[in-house]
């Protein structure tokens, strides 16, 4: 794919800075929002929900037609380009009514290739931007494919929206920002620019900024902020929602990393002596599954169970004290011992279930 940017004559060497309230309440409500974030001059495009997906019909679910004079108001007076989410055809077709050119595909419309088709044929011909946020779920090919389809209609100003994902799971954020899979996405899709969404993924203003910063120091192109001019009166999503000057502070703060195009000898050096220890794990693992090969050989003899679960219990435990006493997280050693593990199972399974 050949991306143009999603702004016109925007580099990517300092973050695309997009802000604005989560949903578009009122007329007073997003001109003084956007007004307040005009004076800060750090912001690139004004979001806001005109139509609100929601997980209940209970909850307030957008103004609907109505909210697009305000956002074409805005893009006259304040010269701010305007963003909203849309979720099929004809939303796109009344926001292009109203000279609006950016956009952005939902959490809960990216997971449908019906809906994402739809709107790609939509958007056939036109002269707009596309962000596509992460689907709830982790299917890295499933978002690379909505990206596809509207590359494949003409649409070639697109950029990835990191939201994090739906969990079950206990944590103090809303969505588990699973960085891996932002990892993951980038490794095979370099040429898409990713925009992190700190708001979704915290859930709690509290935690943008390092949200924000993490995601810098993974190299992402821009910042999405839910931004709004008295959060505690938000319809939607209050308390994720920071004040303007609070988003103008945390603009401030945040370290935005040099994108060096060399190396110096001092880190290639580091890195040397780190692909030496890689290659020394590797051979380790190579020897362990060797090993692994001749337990299996043996239970396989005695008709004895793959999983011993003391046993692996044991190894558990022991490993995650052996980390403490070595000031290294538990939590990670916990987490390539189950690796290994699963590693092992699956190899005894093959020794064990090959025919005599």
């Amino acid at each position: 794919m050949i991306i143009n940017p999603i702004i016109a004559n925007k580099t990517t060497e300092y973050p695309i800075l997009i802000a604005g309230p989560c949903s578009a309440e009122s007329k007073e409500q997003v001109l003084n929002t956007a007004k307040q974030l005009a004076a800060t001059k750090k912001i690139d495009l004004f979001r806001c929900g005109i139509w609100k997906p929601r997980s209940s019909p209970n909850s307030f679910e957008g103004i609907g037609i109505e909210a697009l004079d305000w956002l074409e108001a805005i893009e006259q007076t304040l010269n701010i380009p305007t963003c909203i989410e849309i979720a099929n055809a004809k939303h796109l077709e009344l926001s292009i009514k109203k000279g609006i050119r950016h956009f952005w595909i939902g959490a809960r419309t990216s997971v449908n290739p019906f809906a994402v088709q739809e709107i790609a044929q939509a958007a056939k011909g036109l002269d707009i931007a596309i962000m596509i946020k992460n689907p709830i779920v982790p299917d890295i090919k499933l978002w690379y494919g909505d990206f596809e389809r509207f590359y494949n209609v003409g649409i070639n100003r697109l950029a990835a929206i990191y939201r994090g994902f739906n969990t079950y799971k206990a944590s103090i954020y809303r969505n588990d920002p699973a960085w891996l899979n932002l990892i993951e996405f980038r490794r095979q899709y370099k040429e898409i620019p990713i925009i992190c969404d700190p708001s979704h993924i915290a859930g709690n203003s509290e935690w943008i900024f390092e949200i924000a910063q993490k995601a810098l120091y993974l190299d992402i192109n821009g910042l999405m902020i839910e931004t709004h001019y008295c959060p505690k009166e938000a319809l939607s999503d209050k308390n994720q929602q920071v004040t303007v000057e609070q988003y103008r502070e945390i603009i401030r703060q945040l370290r935005i990393p040099n994108k060096l195009e060399f190396i110096d000898n001092k880190l290639e050096d580091y890195r040397s002596r780190i692909d030496e220890l890689d290659n020394e794990i590797i051979a380790l693992v190579a020897k362990r599954i060797e090993i692994v090969k001749e337990i299996a050989k043996l239970k396989k003899e005695h008709n004895i169970p793959i999983l011993q679960m003391n046993r692996w219990k044991s190894v558990l435990d022991n490993s995650k004290a052996k980390a403490e006493q070595m000031n290294i997280d538990p939590e990670i050693i916990g987490e390539i011992m189950q690796l290994l593990h699963e590693a092992a199972i699956k190899t005894q399974e093959k020794v064990i279930l090959l025919p005599e």
